[in-house]
């Protein structure tokens, strides 16, 4: 279906289907919008970087894409008929170009299945369904288009797109795809039009990430993470001599740390004699004064910009205060536990040259001097310092590792497809029916005519039976599916989630219906090319 937007009285009114007269396929520049997703092989790698890091620890944390509400999941009405735009056409999938299917009962999940990982406007990790499909390069992968574009801030793009075929609970079998450029129809670029909620995206060559860890000195480690390389720090408890053999052998910058930890200890006066040459016997607990010793007490950033300088309670203890280079996992952590008011200090991320890729990370924790008595329970730790070099290793296209359904358009309504994704979230009334671990699937025959929801501002879907929820969108509708052979022909898409008999609970589902532009959009990215990471 086209639309056109006509201005009435200063706004601009979306119309219904266009008159006769007007009928008839776009041509093919205003049917396609494409978008970049990495502008470079070298952005590429980061990116898989950023997904794979400390053994898929970012994988792990994203959750399913959460585009619909409940109110959203309103029942679906009949709308007629499906007005085909050209001839019915399919484009067999890889390895079935010039083969007949094979009849069976079984059923298996295609290993072209999936799921695509991306960062959206707020910064959440989120992840739809998604597949692989038969393209010139074999490069290309098939999901929704609110899977690509950030619908819900009205932005562009979603950030750090990946495509992780077989993915199971932070492990990337066949490798990670970073999307390289996104197709999608026109209408759904501009107007976010759910008509059109498709996207085909190029992927760059798969990468399998691995790291070597190798302990470092301080000074190596806030180098290395600096540069944005990846490095974290363990800590080992020690006793008072150990501290104090430490710390006079690498003085403040080396590893040896020591604060006070008890929240009952007795502040006392500074110490009249308490000069810069003899503060560090103080820290140890040695000063000239005995029974006295500095330590510092973490504060909010404004407390301690209110301070003084000095030596007395309440002055800035600059040397704890620094910036210091931390892991992303670290960063993520601390950036939660900020939220969360449970951090006092500050991080921040360094962007690379794109001005979008988290490059290094920092943070910054504000001390003031507190004079106690030495003893006050102290606790005494030494830092040991590591850092992994990232290194990728190319795995091919995607196409030759797992293989790529095949493409229908204009095929009639009414017929069997088997749909695949990977459900996750409850259903309306709060039910949980599914983990979003292992993907799902279900069967039948589509609606014999079209369907749209005022809700949802759609006219033009196809509907099926099924129970999946949220997380399977982006799936695919496969039609003609060989459970031998594990392949068919993507004839849609998972795009909304309904309650028919207004139970709360999903029972339906539905997917634009793919006539000919939807294939002009796809010949356009079947004919990218995309190449190589590493």
């Amino acid at each position: 279906m086209k639309r056109i937007l006509i201005p009435a009285g200063g706004a601009l009114l979306a119309t219904g289907l266009l008159a006769a007269g007007l009928a008839g396929t776009a041509s093919a520049d205003s049917d396609v919008a494409t978008d970049k997703l990495a502008t470079s092989a070298a952005n590429a790698k980061a990116i898989a970087d950023f997904w794979a890091e400390n053994n898929g620890a970012a994988l792990k944390a994203a959750t399913e894409s959460n585009v619909w509400d409940k109110a959203d999941v309103a029942k679906l009405q009949s709308k007629g008929g499906a007005t085909t735009d050209t001839k019915p056409g399919s484009t067999a999938p890889i390895g079935e170009e010039k083969k007949t299917s094979a009849k069976t009962q079984n059923v298996n999940m295609p290993k072209t299945i999936g799921k695509v990982f991306f960062v959206n406007s707020k910064g959440e990790k989120k992840w739809c369904s998604a597949t692989s499909i038969q393209s010139q390069y074999r490069n290309l992968v098939a999901t929704a288009g609110h899977c690509v574009y950030d619908t819900a801030a009205n932005t562009d793009v979603v950030g750090k797109w990946v495509f992780v075929p077989g993915y199971y609970q932070g492990k990337a079998p066949w490798g990670i795809y970073v999307g390289k450029q996104a197709f999608t129809h026109y209408d759904f670029d501009v107007y976010e039009d759910y008509d059109r909620d498709y996207a085909f995206v190029t992927v760059y060559n798969g990468v399998q990430v691995t790291g070597k860890t190798t302990k470092v000195t301080p000074s190596e480690y806030k180098s290395h993470i600096a540069k944005g390389g990846v490095g974290y720090v363990e800590e080992k408890t020690i006793t008072k001599e150990e501290f104090e053999a430490g710390y006079d052998k690498y003085g403040e910058a080396g590893p040896y740390k020591s604060k006070a930890v008890d929240p009952k200890v007795e502040t006392v006066a500074k110490p009249a004699d308490v000069t810069s040459s003899n503060v560090d016997q103080y820290i140890k607990g040695d000063g000239p004064t005995k029974g006295v010793q500095l330590t510092g007490a973490e504060v909010t950033k404004s407390a301690y910009t209110a301070a003084g300088t000095g030596f007395d309670n309440g002055d800035k203890f600059e040397r704890l205060s620094a910036e210091v280079p931390i892991s992303k996992e670290d960063y993520e952590a601390l950036k939660s536990a900020k939220g969360d008011g449970k951090f006092l200090g500050d991080v921040r991320a360094q962007l690379g040259d794109d001005k979008k890729t988290e490059v290094a990370w920092f943070k910054t924790q504000f001390f003031i001097k507190k004079w106690i008595k030495s003893t006050a329970q102290i606790k005494y730790w030494v830092e040991d310092y590591y850092v992994v070099d990232i290194s990728g290793k190319d795995l091919g296209r995607l196409g030759d590792n797992v293989g790529g359904q095949g493409f229908a358009w204009n095929q009639p309504t009414g017929k069997y497809v088997r749909v695949f994704g990977y459900p996750a979230a409850p259903h309306p009334d709060g039910n949980k029916a599914y983990t979003g671990v292992t993907p799902k699937w279900c069967y039948g025959k589509t609606t014999a005519k079209l369907v749209g929801s005022a809700a949802k501002k759609i006219e033009e879907h196809v509907a099926l039976k099924c129970a999946m929820t949220e997380g399977a969108d982006g799936g695919p509708w496969l039609y003609k599916y060989s459970n031998s052979k594990r392949l068919g022909y993507v004839n849609g898409v998972t795009s909304t989630f309904n309650d028919q008999d207004a139970n709360g609970r999903v029972d339906y589902i539905s997917s634009p219906y793919f006539d000919g532009e939807t294939n002009t959009v796809y010949k356009a990215a079947a004919a990218s090319w995309s190449g190589k990471v590493v």
